[in-house]
């Protein structure tokens, strides 16, 4: 299906979206360069994605993995839907593969059917070209990513103003050991839903609520537990992560989760938590992080760089 009639369907719209915006007749293929230009050398790869203010002409693809990678023809989820609202609009990381926009649609429809929820905040995307960001997410790179806020969506109509001072709401206690009162069984049925989606790869949560999930899951279908998996953080949002789109090679997929359902794994973690183990006398000192440039990304992204 042409990219332009996808966007369509989608109810993404081919105006507004600042520089770059991806011509809906011709856009332009993809090409694989080791060549960096001169201009691209010596520099940390997020300050050259970063400054991009629109998505590239070209074919809707991502590259590379979640936190070494990139996205041409990126769609950009509209600032405010009929079930959602797009948070932190200064960061413009409201952008991804339009597989994710669909996705958002989808499950912001199933969250305004919970009770006291109207739809969804979502947070961090990606970038309109995706990249390393120059602040934050060392992931959110291909457009396959996505930070779905755990406070109720009630109000619909915040403006760009009220969406930058807004926090969402902790989830956690004892150091993401437990939940705390705000979480509710509405936050676990939206969390499902979105781990029973099909293009889903995984869903990043803290422990405490994995856990909790793990207890309030009655027996029957709980194949898709598996997909929620116990991490640092994400205790005022929930991580979303997509599968690579069906044929998109230059993609590269995360491993898959261990079998089972991965609940005895998040109890260890709490365990952790609450008992930390004494630390390894013999374990090396942690490696300071290198910033990624142009050579440590798939050769398109020089492309999707240059592209108009």
């Amino acid at each position: 299906m042409p990219r332009y009639l996808k966007l369509i369907l989608l109810g993404v719209g081919l105006s507004g979206c600042g520089d770059g915006v991806p011509d809906p007749v011709s856009p332009k293929p993809v090409i694989s360069t080791q060549n960096i230009p001169t201009a691209m050398q010596g520099i940390e790869a997020k300050q050259l994605f970063g400054k991009k203010r629109g998505a590239s002409h070209q074919e809707a693809l991502p590259y590379g993995s979640y936190a070494k990678g990139c996205v041409a023809g990126a769609a950009q989820l509209p600032e405010t839907g009929p079930t959602w609202q797009a948070m932190r609009l200064s960061r413009n990381r409201n952008w991804g593969h339009p597989e994710l926009i669909d996705f958002i649609r989808k499950l912001s429809e199933k969250a305004a059917k919970q009770p006291g929820w109207n739809g969804l905040y979502v947070g961090d995307m990606s970038q309109p070209r995706g990249g390393p960001m120059l602040s934050g997410h060392r992931s959110h790179q291909i457009g396959l990513d996505a930070d779905i806020w755990l406070r109720p969506a009630v109000n619909l109509s915040l403006s760009v103003a009220e969406r930058e001072n807004i926090s969402s709401i902790s989830m956690r206690r004892s150091n993401g050991a437990f939940t705390n009162s705000s979480w509710t069984r509405t936050q676990h049925e939206i969390i499902k839903a979105a781990a029973k989606d099909p293009r889903t790869a995984r869903i990043f949560l803290f422990p405490g609520a994995k856990v909790q999930m793990c207890r309030d899951e009655p027996p029957g279908d709980r194949a898709w537990l598996n997909k929620i998996r116990p991490w640092w953080g994400h205790h005022y949002h929930f991580h979303v992560r997509l599968n690579c789109p069906e044929g998109a090679r230059g993609c590269v997929n995360q491993a898959p989760p261990p079998p089972g359902d991965g609940c005895a794994d998040a109890l260890e973690w709490v365990n952790n938590i609450l008992n930390p183990p004494p630390p390894d006398p013999n374990a090396p000192p942690p490696k300071p992080r290198r910033e990624l440039t142009m050579k440590d990304l798939p050769g398109q992204c020089v492309a999707v760089l240059q592209s108009q």
